[in-house]
C-alpha cells in the first residue's frame, strides 16, 4: 500500500507526473524526427516508465472510499467474501466470482493491484501490437484521457471491461476476439453497448453513414428530451436498479454528478474525436480496417449517449465511447503521413489533449 503520498493529493500527483512526461515528449519532438532510431529508443524508454508508473501508482493506492469512490464498496464486499459470505448474484456475476476466488488467496490490497494490472496491461499489449515502435504515443493518449484514472480507481469493473474490449479488437483470430469480448461483458454488462455497435459496424463499415447518425442524435435529443431515457428503460435495455436510477433521474446519484441536462460541455469534448475521425476517415479517406471499426463504434456509442445525455450520471454512458477517444484522435498519424511536420503536430495534439484533462480534473 502506497502511504508516501497524502490521500488528498494522491490523484493530483498522477496528473502532475503525466504533465511532466507530456511536456517532455512535446519538447523532444522538436529534437528528433519521428522515424529516427534515437526517437524510437527514447520514446520506448519513456513509455516503459509511464507503463510501470501508472501500474504501480494506481495499483498500490491506499484504500479509500472518500478519494477513490467505489473502492470502499468493493473492499467491503471483498472482505465479506473472505469471511465466507456467498457470491452476490448480480448482473456482473463473473466479477463477483472473481472477487470471491481472489479473497481466498490474497489480501484486498493485492486484489486492487491485480485489478490495476488487468486494466493497464491489456492496453499496453494492444498498442504494442498495433503500433509497433510508435506504441508510446497511443499508450500516452490512453492514460492521459480524462476518464482513465477514474475508471481505474473508481468504476473498476467498467474500466476492466473497456480494456478487454480494446485488447479484443486488436487480436487477429476471431475466437480470441469473441472470448475477450465475452469476458469484458461478463465483467460489466454495459460493454454490451460497444459490442453491439461493433457488430453493426462490422457489417456496415461506412463512417459517413455513422457520422450522419451521430449528427442526427443531437436534434433528436434536443427535441425529444427525456423520451429516450424512458424508451430505453421500457424496452428493457437496462434492468439493474442503478442503471434505472442513472436513466430515470433518481436523486440517489445526482449529488455525485455536477449537474444534469443537455451537456454541451461534454458534447464539445466528444466532438474532438468526431472531428478527428471525420478528417482522417472521411475527408482524407484513411482506409484502415481496425481504425474504421474504432471510429465507427465511437460514433454509434457516442450517439447513444447523446440521446440519454440528460440522465443522472450520463458520464457513465459517455465513458462507453470516451475510452476510445485517444485512439480515435492519434491512430491515423501513427499509421500514415498526413502532415509535413507530423511529429511536432502529434506532440501538440497530445499536449492539448492532456491539458484539457488537466484543466477538468485538476484545475477545475
Amino acid at each position: 500500500m502506497n502511504t508516501l503520498v497524502p490521500l488528498e493529493i494522491y490523484s493530483k500527483v498522477y496528473y502532475y507526473v503525466l504533465l511532466v512526461i507530456t511536456v517532455l515528449a512535446f519538447v523532444q519532438a522538436g529534437q528528433f524526427s519521428l522515424t529516427s532510431n534515437a526517437n524510437h529508443r527514447i520514446k520506448n524508454n519513456i513509455g516503459n516508465f509511464v507503463f510501470f508508473f501508472v501500474l504501480f501508482y494506481m495499483g498500490t493506492r491506499p484504500l479509500s472510499g472518500k478519494y477513490f469512490g467505489d473502492m470502499r464498496t468493493y473492499s467491503i464486499r471483498y472482505l465479506g467474501y473472505a469471511e465466507g459470505e456467498p457470491v452476490f448474484l448480480g448482473k456482473d456475476v463473473v466479477f463477483d466470482y472473481f472477487m470471491k476466488f481472489c479473497s481466498s488467496i490474497m489480501t484486498v490490497e493485492v486484489f486492487f493491484f491485480l485489478c490495476a494490472t488487468l486494466y493497464v496491461v491489456p492496453l499496453y499489449l494492444a498498442v504494442k501490437k498495433t503500433f509497433k515502435e510508435y506504441w508510446f504515443y497511443a499508450f500516452l493518449m490512453l492514460v492521459v484521457s480524462m476518464s482513465f484514472w477514474a475508471y481505474g480507481v473508481n468504476g473498476i469493473r467498467n474500466g476492466l471491461a473497456t480494456s478487454f474490449f480494446i485488447y479484443a479488437i486488436t487480436r487477429d483470430k476471431l475466437l480470441y476476439k469473441v472470448l475477450w469480448l465475452i469476458l469484458g461483458a461478463a465483467m460489466h454488462q454495459s460493454l454490451l453497448i460497444p459490442i453491439l455497435a461493433l457488430i453493426v459496424v462490422t457489417r456496415v463499415p461506412k463512417p459517413s453513414l455513422h457520422f450522419k447518425v451521430w449528427l442526427a442524435a443531437i436534434p433528436l435529443s434536443l427535441v425529444l428530451g427525456s423520451f429516450w431515457e424512458s424508451f430505453f428503460l421500457n424496452i428493457g435495455l437496462f434492468e439493474t436498479e442503478r442503471a434505472e436510477a442513472y436513466l430515470s433521474g433518481s436523486d440517489t446519484y445526482d449529488e455525485q454528478f455536477s449537474r444534469t441536462g443537455f451537456r454541451w460541455d461534454f458534447l464539445i469534448y466528444s466532438a474532438t474525436g468526431i472531428f478527428a475521425g471525420w478528417y482522417f476517415a472521411i475527408k482524407r479517406k484513411f482506409d484502415d480496417k481496425l481504425y474504421l471499426q474504432i471510429f465507427n463504434v465511437y460514433l454509434l456509442v457516442n450517439a447513444f449517449w447523446i440521446l440519454v445525455i440528460r440522465a443522472s450520471f450520463s458520464n457513465r454512458f459517455a465513458y462507453l465511447s470516451w475510452f476510445l477517444l485517444g485512439l480515435v484522435i492519434i491512430y491515423p498519424m501513427l499509421k500514415n503521413r498526413f502532415f509535413k511536420d507530423q511529429h511536432n503536430i502529434m506532440a501538440k495534439v497530445i499536449l492539448a489533449y492532456f491539458l484539457l484533462t488537466f484543466l477538468l480534473n485538476v484545475i477545475l
